[in-house]
């Protein structure tokens, strides 16, 4: 029996006036015209205008994506208006109106509309789930209950921050070898093409048998002739095929993970930003007030890999069952004895979260140096690569007039 799909939830604009004549501005998502109107009026609306806003696919193709980066600085700026006393609504609208990104604006007044009919903020945070995780929802939610939004919206910004830096960090050490084997290859398939034919066609005229090295060359210089088409379709079948396998299966993606903690030089770069993670997470989470197990479940998200999600699950159900986290991290055989011990200071102490919070700080540094020194070593290493590759292909195109020289 096959289920028939519901069609899409139609969006309304409305503009309108509250019961204090303020003006108010957003989107509604229901059923129908009616149902829109209806929902409005019983939140105090004076309806002016609205209307339902169409789809256009090709704007949708070109619209510009919300990015990590503008959640951040929409997260800071917000907490810099709260800390400096400006109400939440006003500092809403201030905020909307200095951003950049047109969608990232169309949210926040919508935020603010959602606010000012009466919902809280956590809630009106929680209709835009791509945008606003469960974490951030329940960070700003613990907030909210305490009375300390402005201490809490302040904490997740820095937990933003910081996780932004961390990622453009793991981004650079990434991308910058990335970038050189492609100019490799590209240059490779250029000589091969273009510069190889030729000597190819100079060494025909000798009439001589050539240096092995030197047919080997000239063969796939041949071959990238006839089959270039064959090789960049390979190269992109093959990226596109992993990207399908990595979206898909979840045996692969763990797969992936692991293999990444146990490569050499890079692993220990990914590791140590993972703990870092872990630290910054598990010490803004239970800071918050957020219980323990329930910043165990946040945090084990956070960490961005399969094999430290489930040692985190894990400490979790041994926590559930007693254990201290001290302990629980022991046990895992996932943990540097450094983390465990600092954990263990704060357990005692009282102050896991600040002993969480250094534990971070010092990851964070370890991985800006990491990223550092691969830097340095990835750039001796890969001019060596790069010139081995140019320096054999001349030697094989002049081996032959070397030899012929020296039988004259």
């Amino acid at each position: 029996m096959t289920t028939k799909k519901k069609p899409p939830v139609p969006t309304f604009s409305y503009e309108g006036t509250d019961q204090k004549g303020n003006i108010i501005k957003g989107d509604l998502s229901v059923r129908s015209m009616a149902l829109a109107k209806i929902t409005l009026r019983k939140q105090g609306v004076n309806i002016k205008s609205i209307r339902e806003k169409r789809h256009n696919p090709l704007q949708a193709m070109f619209k510009r994506r919300i990015s990590h980066l503008d959640i951040t600085i929409f997260t800071r700026q917000l907490a810099t208006m709260i800390k400096a006393g400006v109400p939440l609504v006003q500092g809403l609208e201030i905020v909307a109106e200095g951003l950049d990104n047109k969608n990232m604006r169309e949210i926040v007044n919508g935020i603010k509309s959602k606010i000012e009919s009466g919902s809280t903020f956590a809630a009106a945070l929680r209709q835009y789930p791509m945008q606003f995780d469960h974490l951030f929802c329940s960070l700003i939610e613990s907030g909210e209950q305490s009375g300390a939004l402005e201490i809490m919206l302040d904490r997740v910004a820095i937990y933003k921050e910081k996780s932004e830096v961390l990622k453009s960090k793991i981004r650079k050490a990434m991308i910058y070898p990335i970038a050189i084997v492609v100019v490799a290859l590209g240059v490779t398939i250029v000589l091969m093409i273009k510069v190889v034919p030729i000597f190819s066609d100079l060494f025909k005229s000798f009439g001589a048998e050539l240096p092995a090295f030197t047919q080997v060359v000239i063969n796939m210089s041949t071959w990238t002739q006839q089959y270039w088409w064959m090789l960049i379709g390979g190269i992109v079948g093959i990226f596109i095929g992993l990207k399908q396998l990595i979206r898909r299966s979840l045996a692969f993606r763990d797969f992936l993970d692991l293999l990444v903690l146990r490569l050499p030089i890079f692993g220990s770069l990914v590791y140590k930003s993972i703990i870092a993670r872990y630290s910054r997470t598990l010490a803004t989470t239970f800071a918050a007030g957020v219980p323990l197990i329930d910043a165990l479940e946040f945090t084990a998200a956070a960490t961005n890999n399969a094999v430290y999600h489930k040692a985190v699950l894990k400490i979790r159900d041994d926590i559930a069952t007693g254990q201290q986290l001290q302990y629980a991290m022991r046990s895992s055989q996932r943990f540097p004895s450094m983390v465990i011990q600092m954990v263990a200071i704060g357990e005692e102490a009282g102050a896991l979260d600040a002993m969480l919070e250094k534990v971070a700080t010092h990851y964070e540094v370890e991985v800006d140096n990491a990223v550092d020194t691969l830097t340095a070593l990835m750039e001796p290493l890969i001019m060596v690569v790069l010139g081995a590759l140019i320096a054999g292909l001349v030697v094989a195109m002049y081996l032959p007039i070397f030899q012929m020289g020296s039988v004259v």
